[in-house]
């Protein structure tokens, strides 16, 4: 109730820019995803080992980076509503594009330049919304659009159910569907007022001129975004192969597994978000991965469908809680003049340096004999508390004016 009550306290155009943000960021990794559920099918028809297929999600991660940086330098130019724009238009067109692809060289060189599309995303979208919203609503906020992730992925994961009716090509062409969000964007959605308070200030200032002093926060920013990535990514991606490989579950029951991830995920965002403005967006993400340690063995070592059910329910509520107050932190911390970069920037570099995670991950289960939960529970044991003491001993600005920020509503 406090949840839908603090909703209702927007008003209209903060609550638009609230769900454009949010849809915009479910729907990227909506299209995301439908990629890693065809993998298998791309490499049977292309006639390509599974390995090459695979390139396809690595050009995709090294390419966001760019793509923060690009768009997010552009939407401290010219503004975030119009540049949300531009990225979820460019990211819908780049792939349905993909689902026609004559070749496997075509195909990456599509979801390459979908990572560069889906880089501006998240910086863009999290700060046109904060930078909307009262600074009091920053936490649930938070906490809600970093859930848009796991509820692209769950959407994703109920499309996959009609591949065998539609091909990889048809879930590819699915992609589209998001472009819908820009007739929303531009007919619901108005421009943050702290970018239009920044705008009748001052002349706009070049990248380095606005990091001047911040480089220091911006390095910790990368390394707390690389722990980040390495918790959610060590608990996530080998979890389907996990269930396929050592427990030999039907594709039904992976679904089946991979839904109750997604719905944990979702709930960690919606509890630990409003937690993060009562306690503090440090003590929140130290306390929610902290929380992870003693689930680690039912998540990774039950022997049964329903146990395995709640320990990645329960798992997740952690670590999506942890990351709850991950998009108000970084745009707190972040430089006025570069807010539309910084928080974009850092995180899809942090999410680069953990794209390691699954081959780390696979080594250790191979030199354990296989065993998956073994290397899943290792590598998420001491990604949380390392995350725990980074974030615990790390800066914070909960609270602080982004300028032009709007008071409560009502």
């Amino acid at each position: 109730m406090v949840i839908i009550d603090e909703l209702r306290a927007l008003n209209g155009p903060q609550r638009a820019a609230f769900f454009a943000s949010l849809l915009g960021w479910a729907l990227d990794a909506f299209d995301y995803f439908l990629l890693v559920f065809v993998l298998k099918d791309i490499a049977h028809d292309f006639h390509a080992d599974i390995a090459a297929v695979n390139w396809a999600l690595f050009l995709t991660l090294a390419a966001r980076p760019v793509g923060a940086l690009v768009f997010g330098r552009l939407s401290d130019r010219y503004g975030r509503r119009p540049m949300l724009m531009v990225v979820v238009g460019l990211y819908s067109v780049l792939a349905i594009a993909s689902a026609f692809s004559p070749t496997l060289l075509v195909l990456l060189t599509l979801r390459s330049l979908f990572g560069f599309a889906m880089g501006g995303v998240w910086g863009i979208g999290a700060s046109l919304a904060l930078e909307t919203i009262p600074a009091k609503s920053r936490g649930l906020i938070s906490g809600i659009l970093q859930e848009g992730y796991p509820m692209g992925y769950f959407l994703a994961a109920i499309a996959n159910l009609f591949l065998p009716t539609i091909g990889w090509r048809g879930m590819l062409a699915l992609g589209v569907l998001p472009a819908l969000l820009i007739f929303y964007i531009h007919r619901s959605v108005h421009e943050s007022p702290a970018w239009k308070a920044g705008a009748t200030r001052a002349p706009r200032q070049s990248f380095f001129q606005a990091m001047k002093g911040g480089w220091k926060m911006l390095a910790y920013a990368v390394v707390l975004m690389t722990c980040f990535n390495f918790f959610s990514h060590g608990t996530q991606d080998l979890y389907p192969q996990f269930l396929q490989v050592q427990h030999k579950y039907s594709a039904a029951v992976v679904t089946a597994l991979t839904l109750c991830l997604n719905v944990g995920a979702i709930l960690g965002g919606f509890i630990f978000g409003p937690l993060s403005e009562r306690i503090g967006r440090r003590r929140t993400m130290a306390i929610a991965a902290l929380l992870a340690l003693p689930l680690i063995p039912l998540w990774a070592f039950s022997q049964t469908a329903l146990m395995l059910a709640a320990g990645v329910f329960l798992i997740q509520i952690a670590v999506q809680g942890a990351w709850a107050a991950v998009p108000a932190h970084l745009n707190e911390l972040s430089p006025s003049g570069a807010r539309g970069t910084f928080p974009g920037l850092a995180y899809q570099l942090g999410n680069l340096f953990a794209a390691i995670n699954a081959t780390l991950q696979t080594s250790v289960m191979k030199a354990h004999h296989g065993d998956y939960g073994f290397a899943l529970a290792v590598v998420a044991g001491v990604v949380a508390v390392v995350l725990a003491l980074v974030a615990w001993f790390g800066p914070e600005a909960k609270g602080v004016s982004f300028g032009g920020d709007p008071e409560p509503a009502g």
